[in-house]
C-alpha cells in the first residue's frame, strides 16, 4: 500500500505541476478554453444541418439523434481529456524521450498522460454534457431508475471505450512510428461514426465498425434502450442495457497491446 500511495502521489504531483504551468498565462488559457469548444459545436451543428434536409435519417428524428450525439460526444471528450495526449507517444519514441520515461520510478502510461494535461479541453467536455442533458430532457423518455442509471453509465462506458482506442492505437507507434493517421481513423473516425444512427451505414463497413469493433454499443444501442425502441437491425433489447459493458474487453485488449509494445520498445540510443 505504501508503494501504491507513493506512485499515486508522484502522478498527482505531475498533474498539479502541469495544471499550474498551463494556468499561469490566464488570458492564453481562457482563449484556449473558448477555441476548443469549436470542434464539439461543429459536430452538433452538422447534425442540425443534415436534419434541415430531411426530418428522418436512418429511421430517427432529430431529438432522438441528439441523444446519440450527446452520449458519443461526452464519451469522446472525456477520453480525449484524460488520455488523448497519449498520441504524442510517437514523438517520444522518435526523439528518445521514452527512455527518460521508462527509467523513472513511476508507471510509464501514467507519466505520459500527466506530462501534457490538456486542461484546455475542459470546455469540450462541458459543452458535450450540456448537449446530452438538453437532448435527454427533450427526447420524451419514459424515465425509470434503470434509465437514469443507463444515462449515466453510457457516457462513462463510452469514455472508457474511446480511452482504450486512444491507448491501443497509439501503442502501434512502438512498431510503426508514423502510425498517427491509422490511429485517427479509429479515434476521431469512431467519434463521427457513433454520432449517427448505425442504420445510415451499410454493408461490410457497418459490420466492421458497428459490431466487429463495437462502436454501435457506445451510443446507438444505449439510445435505443433509453427511448424504448426496438433495434431495426434485430439485436435484442438487452443489448442496449448491457452496452456500456462492451468497454471492458476493449480496455483489456488495449492494455495487452500497451504492455506488449512497452516490452517491444528499443531505445533510440540518443
Amino acid at each position: 500500500m505504501g508503494e501504491l500511495r507513493a506512485r499515486l502521489g508522484g502522478h498527482l504531483h505531475l498533474l498539479r505541476a502541469q495544471a499550474r504551468s498551463q494556468m499561469s498565462y490566464r488570458v492564453s488559457f481562457a482563449i484556449d478554453l473558448v477555441s476548443n469548444v469549436g470542434a464539439t459545436a461543429l459536430d452538433v451543428l452538422t447534425v442540425f444541418v443534415l436534419y434541415g434536409v430531411s426530418s428522418v435519417i436512418g429511421g430517427f428524428r432529430l431529438g432522438e439523434s441528439l441523444v446519440m450525439v450527446g452520449i458519443a460526444q461526452c464519451g469522446f471528450t472525456l477520453a480525449d481529456l484524460a488520455v488523448g495526449n497519449i498520441e504524442r507517444i510517437r514523438l517520444y519514441v522518435r526523439t528518445g524521450l521514452m527512455d527518460a520515461v521508462l527509467i523513472r520510478p513511476l508507471g510509464p502510461l501514467g507519466q505520459l498522460l500527466a506530462m501534457d494535461l490538456p486542461l484546455r479541453k475542459l470546455s469540450r467536455v462541458l459543452l458535450a454534457i450540456v448537449v446530452l442533458v438538453v437532448a435527454l430532457a427533450h427526447a420524451g423518455i419514459d424515465w425509470t431508475p434503470a434509465r437514469v442509471l443507463l444515462a449515466i453509465a453510457a457516457p462513462i462506458g463510452g469514455a472508457v471505450f474511446f480511452g482504450a482506442i486512444f491507448v491501443g492505437t497509439a501503442s502501434v507507434a512502438f512498431w510503426w512510428i508514423e502510425s498517427g493517421e491509422l490511429g485517427n481513423a479509429f479515434t476521431y473516425g469512431g467519434r463521427d461514426f457513433t454520432s449517427y444512427p448505425v442504420t445510415v451505414f451499410d454493408g461490410w463497413f457497418r459490420s466492421l465498425f458497428a459490431y466487429g469493433l463495437g462502436f454501435a454499443f457506445v451510443a446507438y444501442q444505449p439510445t435505443l434502450a433509453l427511448l424504448g425502441r426496438p433495434d431495426p437491425l434485430g439485436l435484442p433489447a438487452w443489448a442496449g442495457w448491457a452496452a456500456p459493458l462492451v468497454c471492458l474487453p476493449v480496455a483489456f485488449a488495449a492494455a495487452l497491446i500497451w504492455r506488449t509494445g512497452i516490452r517491444h520498445y528499443r531505445s533510440t540510443g540518443s
